[in-house]
């Protein structure tokens, strides 16, 4: 069936077409494409056509798809059972990895995504500190639960979606929102509001409102000020999480955070969520502490296996190779563009990196929110007809792999020169 038939059909049974609604196409315009199968760097649409695949299912496939090893661990999982409902041995595997991969972590709970571990985080935070209010930043986006979607970015910034419709005003009150790498504004608000303060929420390195790296300081002006006022820390490391390193950004800036979310990579590209921390915080969890937490499916064994196969693969690999192939691919847009012209910051933080179409430095929620979306769209669409496969909305990161080959890289940017000749 072709791409407007399916896409006609899933319209009438799914509201937008979608399960998640970027992938709608609504800021870039055309029919979404509808995914048959991936293997290595590479996805293949349900007509048929393949493309150089740089969305990596928003993150986890750092591996490339359809890895064998995973592949192989998820059909042994699979021939024993999919959910028992029960404790698991694969858990406490998972879990080891996990602990010895992060110094901030001493106990982690294994969930089935990554807005419930964001979700149980704020929860945590305010059943430990017995505070209400938060404070997060414009264009972080941390899942769809209610606290977090406040000027959250992703999807929420793709669609222009105002404010937070079906959240109560009481409840969404309780949430601060300030902009990303400003400091100043931190302090103030800790200085306002710093004894009703349950917890700050960042990531670490912005990753949906397009890459943003943190400005020097900003994160150690974090932990800082939280550590001074009694505020639990939380990193939202769902993207970052063995994407920058064996571990997460925390490592590589040596701050320690008193909560992490993470997801993505740890379950091998299956649903997966885990919180982890301290054992005083994460000890007032049910049942040993009064914090409730439950879903049936957390530490699915297919979703263990999976990311137990990918971090063991992982530590055999460089991520400094990784980092370097993706700063080829950077510095081969930066140079293409700027033989044309055309005004575009690109920023890379290891292997995940965004094209704004603007010509002035994004460091914030606001710099980027003045990139042309309108010709971000007709690259994105160029590109795609060339057989690249480019996140469908501007205010997203993309992603390389360790399955993507110098050819990848040589036949998008020839991709990218032929779109520009016309862009």
């Amino acid at each position: 069936m072709d791409m407007n038939s399916l896409f006609s059909e899933a319209q009438k049974l799914i509201p937008g077409g979608v399960n998640s609604p970027v992938r709608a196409f609504r800021s870039v315009g055309g029919t979404p494409r509808f995914i048959r199968e991936a293997a290595g760097s590479k996805v293949i649409d349900a007509e048929g056509r393949e493309y150089i695949d740089y969305v990596a299912s928003w993150g986890p496939m750092i591996l490339g798809h359809s890895h064998p090893g995973v592949v192989q661990a998820i059909r042994e999982a699979a021939g024993r059972g999919t959910s028992y409902g029960a404790p698991t041995e694969i858990e406490i595997e998972m879990a080891k990895r996990i602990v010895a991969a992060f110094p901030a972590i001493e106990m982690v709970r294994m969930m089935s995504s990554g807005t419930e571990a964001t979700m149980t985080a704020i929860r945590l935070a305010r059943g430990y500190t017995g505070r209400e209010m938060i404070i997060k930043f414009t264009g972080c986006y941390h899942g769809h639960a209610d606290s977090l979607l406040v000027k959250a970015g992703s999807g929420v910034a793709t669609l222009g979606i105002p404010g937070s419709p079906g959240i109560p005003r009481r409840l969404a009150e309780l949430t601060i929102s300030l902009p990303y790498n400003d400091s100043a504004s931190v302090r103030d608000a800790v200085r306002s509001f710093g004894g009703d303060l349950a917890c700050v929420i960042v990531e670490p390195v912005a990753g949906n409102m397009g890459v943003v790296p943190p400005r020097p300081g900003f994160l150690e002006t974090l932990r800082e000020i939280t550590r001074e006022k009694g505020i639990l820390l939380i990193f939202d490391e769902v993207i970052t999480g063995f994407r920058i390193a064996y571990g997460g950004w925390q490592n590589l800036a040596s701050i320690t955070p008193d909560l992490t979310c993470l997801g993505k990579i740890i379950g091998g590209g299956l649903p997966v969520g885990a919180l982890g921390g301290r054992r005083e915080i994460m000890e007032h969890l049910a049942p040993t502490g009064p914090v409730y937490q439950a879903g049936t499916l957390s530490g699915n064994p297919l979703a263990m296996a999976a990311g137990i196969a990918t971090l063991d693969l992982l530590r055999g690999k460089s991520y400094s190779a990784l980092d370097k192939m993706t700063e080829t691919l950077c510095s081969g847009y930066r140079n293409l563009f700027a033989r044309k012209g055309i005004p575009v910051t690109i920023n890379r933080v290891g292997s995940m990196f965004t094209l704004f179409f603007t010509g002035e430095e994004v460091t914030d929620f606001a710099s980027a929110s003045r990139s042309d979306t309108e010709r971000f769209g007709r690259f994105f669409q160029g590109m795609l007809a060339e057989g690249i496969s480019l996140a469908p909305a501007q205010f997203e990161a993309g992603f390389t792999s360790f399955a993507h080959t110098d050819e990848d890289i040589s036949r998008t940017l020839d991709a990218c020169g032929k779109v520009l000749e016309k862009l």
